[in-house]
């Protein structure tokens, strides 16, 4: 009797094996093999950073030891959060690391921001602030720029825009009153936070966020819009002008 087709040709022993061998030659020491199994096995700090970040070079590089790629691009920006966060041209400087090697790297930050973004968008936002604040340091404490945004919400605290109002130094000419209090009527909002990073690091605001602030509150009060806060995001961690009593 015939032998019967096989329903899942990608099971067949044979293949594996075929397999195996093919990654035992780009990898006759084993190393990418040990990686993954305590990858898989193991937790959360299975791997270092460094490891981190090489196992997704795997990935776009596959047939050459990007461990020294790794390390150079964890001590050029200091941390794993800074790697994934980098723009890809400041990526493919590094030696070794081209388009696609970069994209491999970007699109964790991606995933992580996005899946950061859903846990915001489900819930009334002032009933789940440190979601808030994950995903706002996921998305901006690691920038090298000063980027400005507006969260606008609904009669429910819930968030219905996220808008990046500008990319520079924080004041009026980045940053409107009346253009962000308008913006909130058009779209039917019934409230406002306020959002920008320091690159320096440090959270702690200036003379110049707390005035541009206090202008945008009077003029949304002036048409029944209320900021709820001003956050300012750094890789040193948040400040919420509310809850420092400067708003």
């Amino acid at each position: 009797m015939p032998d019967e087709p096989r329903l899942f040709p990608e099971r067949d022993p044979d293949r594996r094996s075929k397999d195996r061998v093919r990654e035992a030659g780009n990898d006759p020491s084993g190393h990418r093999a040990r990686l993954r199994q305590r990858l898989l096995d193991g937790g959360d700090d299975a791997l270092a950073d460094h490891e981190v970040i090489e196992y997704l070079l795997m990935t776009a590089i596959p047939q050459k030891d990007v461990k020294p790629q790794a390390r150079m691009l964890l001590q050029r920006f200091g941390s794993l959060a800074a790697v994934l966060n980098a723009d890809w041209r400041a990526l493919v400087e590094t030696p070794g690391i081209k388009e696609t090697a970069a994209a491999s790297l970007r699109i964790v930050g991606v995933a992580a921001r996005r899946l950061a973004r859903t846990g915001v968008q489900q819930m009334p936002v002032l009933g789940s602030w440190q979601a808030l604040i994950d995903y706002l340091t996921i998305d901006m404490a690691h920038l090298t720029h000063e980027r400005v945004r507006v969260l606008y919400l609904n009669t429910q605290n819930r968030l219905i825009l996220d808008e990046k109002v500008a990319d520079g130094d924080i004041d009026e000419a980045a940053i409107h009153p009346r253009r962000v209090i308008h913006k909130a009527m058009d779209i039917g909002a019934a409230a406002l936070i306020l959002v920008h990073n320091h690159p320096s690091g440090s959270p702690q605001p200036s003379r110049a966020d707390i005035q541009i602030t206090q202008k945008i509150i009077e003029a949304g009060r002036l048409l029944g819009i209320t900021v709820h806060d001003h956050v300012i995001i750094g890789r040193e961690g948040h400040v919420s002008l509310k809850a420092q009593g400067l708003i």
